[in-house]
This record gives structure tokens, sequence and C-alpha cells, in this order.
């Protein structure tokens, strides 16, 4: 028998480092401004390949569902099945003769869409057309709301045979329990089952707004050629309003664990709690330090008290995912049956030396050399460049921290210091440990 574990304690606080980021490198100039209707843009010219990145970015995430779990992301899903005089056939026909991509993703915060193009006419013309039309003018076609329906109960199924997946559907609630984070983007059986065409109509007109939108450019157009895109992609926008900000995570006032019975010969240990928001003042000390912990792969903390040590797991990590409010924070393992007790008490053992000592000298300089020598490498592509854009228009956190700007926007406000929830998978990582003490603490379970 297999037993995927999770539970919660309070945490608080967190050690204050700051990462220095060398400014050696050549950083993107990101132009801004907004279109007619109100939509945010940042534009990074890359000339050097005929090629453009265009992401069109909603505030239309899953923290938007209400009580109809998965409509974010059926919605989106329906887009590309018909729109204007196309169905999904005639959609697919179109961006396959010019090589283009077009695609969605939806999270907790975001609906997010992203076309790569030539920039060749009549590529890039057709391309752009079609991203327009799909935005503006979807048709959510019947039929193909029943096969995407299917298709999507079908993976909620499969869902339940993974234990990975089963313990973190279940973690996601006690990290965030009655905040809109706490639901799975994918929805449910039953909310799927129940969802109808009027309401995935209803959705788009709420969201898909000029106002609620950042679009991110990079390419090998000039700037009246992006200030053109952009325009062109939201005309058929109504101008709308921004949605309103979402709820802060409530901290956490009690530890918890729930065991999971799951046949199977390992045991899935998952540990979690809120964890930071984008363009939280902490960013630093808490990315280098979870680094340090658990998110540096064989030479982390966690992979040398756990792995190396004591041969208790092949794998063990660390990891923020920071949101517009507090996202989570979570440790994880697998472990053999007969030793996840002992797994998960050096897991939180772990976590709570760490809380206290934080890193040495050496393990911090190693944690620095190794994020900074490494960024270079995260910008030096269109996509990579344009996602960063994506995430610092959305949240409207400074670009000044990534390039050089003109006109861009201020940063987000910080957060109240939170308290951890540890699943299973959860482990907050250190700066100094003042800071680390002050956002983490850690409580016996």
């Amino acid at each position: 028998m297999r037993v995927n574990r999770f539970f919660s304690l309070p945490l608080m606080g967190l050690l204050a480092l700051l990462a220095s980021v060398s400014t050696a490198h050549a950083m993107p100039n990101i132009q801004t401004w907004q279109t007619p209707n109100g939509a945010r843009v940042l534009f990074v010219a890359a000339p050097e390949i005929p090629m453009l990145d265009v992401k069109v970015v909603f505030d239309a995430g899953s923290a938007r569902d209400g009580k109809l779990s998965g409509l974010a992301s059926m919605t989106a899903a329906l887009l590309a099945q018909g729109a204007g005089e196309w169905n999904a056939d005639a959609l697919a026909e179109r961006l396959e003769q010019i090589g283009a991509s077009l695609s969605s993703s939806t999270d907790q915060d975001t609906t997010e869409w992203s076309l790569r193009t030539l920039t060749q006419q009549p590529a890039m013309d057709t391309a752009l057309e079609t991203l327009t039309t799909v935005l503006t003018a979807p048709t959510f076609p019947s039929a193909d709301l029943e096969r995407v329906r299917q298709n999507r109960l079908i993976a909620l199924r499969q869902a339940e045979e993974s234990p990975e997946q089963v313990a973190a559907l279940a973690l996601s609630p006690a990290i965030f329990g009655d905040h809109p984070y706490a639901t799975d983007p994918q929805g449910t059986a039953v909310t799927v089952t129940a969802l109808t065409r009027e309401e995935l109509q209803a959705f788009h007109a709420h969201f898909y707004q000029a106002k609620n939108a950042l679009i991110a450019i990079v390419g090998a157009v000039d700037r009246a050629g992006a200030e053109a895109i952009a325009t062109r992609i939201t005309a058929g926008l109504p101008t709308g309003e921004r949605a309103p900000a979402l709820p802060p995570v409530a901290e956490l006032t009690a530890s918890s664990v729930k065991a999971i019975p799951f046949t199977a010969t390992q045991t899935t240990v998952l540990v979690g709690q809120p964890g930071m928001r984008r363009g939280d003042p902490d960013y630093f000390p808490l990315y280098v330090g979870n680094h340090i912990l658990g998110g540096s792969g064989l030479v982390s903390i966690l992979m040398d008290e756990i792995r190396e040590k004591r041969g208790m797991s092949y794998s063990v990590s660390s990891a923020f995912v920071p949101l517009a409010q507090l996202g989570g924070f979570t440790l994880g393992l697998q472990t053999k049956n007969s030793q996840a007790n002992q797994a998960q008490t050096v897991l939180l053992d772990t976590l709570r030396r760490f809380i206290e000592t934080g890193p040495t000298e050496a393990q911090l300089t190693a944690a620095k050399k190794n994020i900074t020598g490494g960024f270079p490498l995260k910008i030096a592509s269109n996509s990579s460049i344009v996602s960063y854009l994506a995430m610092i228009g959305f949240l409207r956190i400074a670009a000044r921290s990534f390039g050089t700007v003109h006109s861009a926007g201020g940063s987000r406000d910080g957060r109240t210091n939170p308290r951890c929830v540890c699943a299973a998978h959860s482990s907050r990582p250190a700066g100094d440990c003042h800071r680390w003490r002050q956002r983490v603490r850690s409580s016996d379970t």
C-alpha cells in the first residue's frame, strides 16, 4: 500500500540575503506603451532573425472561475476550435501552411496566448489575422465543446491514477483554504460536465477585454511595427476594465497532516505553505535560499541529506511558485513505504535547521555564482525574453530589474509576512537567518 502524504505547519520568516546580479551582460531594451483601447504593451526589438513572438495575457486565470472550476481553461480551449469563418481544421491549416504556432495556457492568475511566426509576408499577416480572430470572434461550436469536454474528462480520470497528482490536488486546498488558488485550473469531473456554452461565452465577454490584457512582443520589427501589431490584436476587443485584484492569501494558523491511501510500492510526501508573490520584497532572499535548500538539484542541501547521506529517495526538491498573490512553497520526495515516516522526519528537520542556521558562506557564494552565471542563458532566446516580458507586464513589476526601460510602469506593492504550510513537499528557503525567522517559523508536527 502506498500512502500519499501532505501536511501543513505554520512557518514564519526567511533569511535576508541579497543576490547581486551581474550587470556585465547587455540587457534587453524594453519599450512600453498602451494601445488606443487600453491594453498595456511591452516590446523588445530583436532584429537578428526574421521571427516574431507575441504573448497576449489576460487576467483570466482559474482564480476567476468562481464556483465553475475549469471555466477559464475550457474557455481558452474552445477559442481555437472555431473563430470567424474558420472551424478548428481551417484554423490549424492556416497556421500549418505558414509554419506558425498558436497555443494557450491557463494557470491560477492568467490565460496566456502565444504566437510565433516568421516576419516575412504573407506569413506574419496571416498569423496575426488568425490570432486576432481567435481572440475577438470565437464561435464556441457546440460539437467541439462536447469533444473538448470528453478529452478533459479523460485527462482528469488519468490524473486520478497518478499518486503525485492526487497528492498535489489535495495539497492545494491545505495551503490556500477557501482562496481561489485552491482549485485546479483543469476543473473537476463534476464542474467540467456541467459547463455550458453560454457560460464559456459569458466568461470570454467578461474577461477578454483590452484593459484586462497585456501584450508582449519580441522580434524583428521596429517600434512602429510593434505598435501596429498591438493595436491590430486588440482593436476588436471591448475596452472594458481590468479585473479586480484577487483577495490576499491567508496565513496558516495550524499544522495539518493528511494520509491518502494509494496502492503502490512507494509513498509520495509533499509539504507546502503559502510562499511569496511576484514582486515580493523578499523575492531574492527566498529565491537564493531555496536554490541552496532544494532548488539546485544534486548539490542542494535536501539532496545531500536525503539522497546522498541516507539513500532514502532518488530525488527531492523544494520550490516557490510566485503568483499575483502568495503562491505555494513546496517540498517533495518519493520513497519506499517502509521508510516514509523517517524520510518525512528528515525532510522537516532539514527545513527547520535551515530556517534556524541558514546557509554557510560557501553555500551562499556558490549559489549566487550559479544563479548569476546562468541568467544570460535564460534570456538567450526570443521566446525566453517574451515570457519574462509577459510576467513583468502582467504583474506590473518594475521592469528596470530586468532591462533598460522606456516608459515602464511602476512596481506593485509588497506583502505582509506569511505563515507557512507544510505538506510533505514543502520547505522555505533562506536568505540570512534573521529574515528567514521573520518569515518562516517551523513548528513541531
